[in-house]
């Protein structure tokens, strides 16, 4: 058993196919799939069910996960402490953020990281919900995690420290139907159409509750890629709650963003997994709590 065969293995178990796994690693499938196999003739045992061009994890492929990620991330802290003597010159961050999160704080955390440390990388992965940033802290798929929650949030096998919260704004076309610097109580929404996000999320559970406080609404579009949110309120087909976060792309692109009354927050918090961190984490953590950023 191997460093490169526990990659593999994980890239195939992350991807969900060979194909994909190969495909992220920029290796040839053939090799990849190999790797694998020959892992599992040193274990003795299949880590994955074969069915048809599907892997389904075995018992064994489940129960290999864990140790596998923890072997792979005690070789790069351990690679990241030597990279250090030299002045923290060289080093690689991932972290799980959710998307209004990673238009910011993220982006300036990222920013004041690199501007510092510009031999520091960071790979940020996508993940929708807090309990999915969880997830990937807590299993080693990434070291932090940046989360937001309509309560404070809280996770076993994780350090959580708060970094402050972020208010929902309605986001219209400057066409209407509100007029600048208009506050928006929630009836005021009765009738309108709503561009939405998945379930699960902060912007559909606000409006999940507006709804359920008896105030009708029209939702138009429900979307995971909140990337097209903007486009569309832009483009006039509704209206969308939004974290504020979004507030200056917003602006800058034309539309009106309006505060909501009540006033609703999310509560942000950075996660990172138990136990030692690399040092390129350690230095992430330390300028995203910088009073000077």
């Amino acid at each position: 058993m191997d460093a490169r065969q526990l990659r593999y293995f994980l890239a195939v178990v992350d991807h969900g196919s060979a194909n994909k796994a190969a495909a992220a690693l920029y290796v040839a499938q053939p090799s990849l799939s190999q790797a694998v196999r020959t892992l599992e003739r040193d274990l003795g045992l299949a880590l994955f069910h074969r069915v048809g061009r599907r892997l389904v994890l075995t018992d064994a492929g489940r129960a290999l996960i864990e140790p596998a990620r923890q072997v792979l991330r005690g070789l790069a802290a351990a690679r990241a402490s030597v990279e250090s003597v030299a002045g923290l010159q060289v080093g690689r961050v991932e972290i799980a953020a959710m998307p209004s999160q990673a238009v910011e704080p993220l982006a300036g955390m990222i920013k004041a990281v690199t501007e510092a440390h510009p031999g520091l990388s960071v790979a940020v992965r996508a993940a929708f919900t807090a309990d999915e940033v969880l997830h990937q802290v807590r299993s080693g798929q990434t070291e932090l995690g940046l989360l937001a929650a309509a309560e404070p949030p809280a996770g076993v096998g994780v350090d959580l420290r708060p970094i402050g919260r972020q208010r929902f704004v309605l986001v219209c076309p400057a066409g209407g139907p509100f007029a600048p610097d208009t506050v928006v109580r929630h009836e005021d929404l009765a009738g309108q159409r709503l561009i939405v996000g998945q379930s699960g999320t902060g912007m559909r559970r606000l409006v999940d509750e507006i709804r359920a406080a008896g105030v009708e609404l029209t939702e138009v579009v429900e979307t995971e890629h909140r990337e097209t949110v903007l486009p569309l309120v832009l483009g006039g087909v509704g209206v969308a709650v939004l974290a504020d976060s979004w507030a200056p792309l917003a602006r800058q692109a034309g539309a009106l963003v309006l505060d909501l009354e009540p006033a609703r927050h999310l509560h942000l918090a950075l996660a990172s997994r138990a136990g030692d961190l690399t040092p390129a984490a350690r230095a992430f953590l330390a300028l995203a709590y910088s009073p000077s950023r």
